[in-house]
């Protein structure tokens, strides 16, 4: 039971940020292909982990990532108002490379393929 209420709070949590940074933060330093790829709330519900992806440069991503954290008691103080619960948990923001790695295993995969038809 307390595993699906996590996983609920996980993903309207994930709903709510991923609006924000698309409709409420006007900080440059977001670009607008930033997206939520996924929430992990603590069982005490006292802390969230936000992975996000950035399309861009390193420098972007990294800017991205301060511009974020220094939004994160914005972020958190919009998250309290919009879901039901005692505690509305601390945000921490983290980048996610999973596509970036998933791209270039595709990459390195083709090339394998590329030299065997040879």
């Amino acid at each position: 039971m307390a595993v699906e209420r996590i996983s609920r709070l996980s993903e309207e949590i994930k709903r709510i940020i991923g609006d924000l940074i698309q409709n409420e933060l006007k900080d440059p330093r977001i670009p607008m292909l930033t997206s939520i790829t996924e929430v992990e709330v603590t069982k005490d519900l006292r802390y969230a982990k936000v992975y996000v992806s950035v399309f861009g440069t390193e420098e972007e991503k990294e800017k991205c990532l301060e511009g974020l954290r220094s939004a994160a008691g914005f972020i958190r103080r919009e998250v309290g108002k919009r879901i039901k619960a005692r505690y509305t948990p601390e945000i921490l923001f983290e980048l996610d490379r999973s596509i970036e790695y998933g791209i270039h295993i595709s990459k390195v995969l083709q090339e394998m393929k590329k030299n065997d038809t040879n």
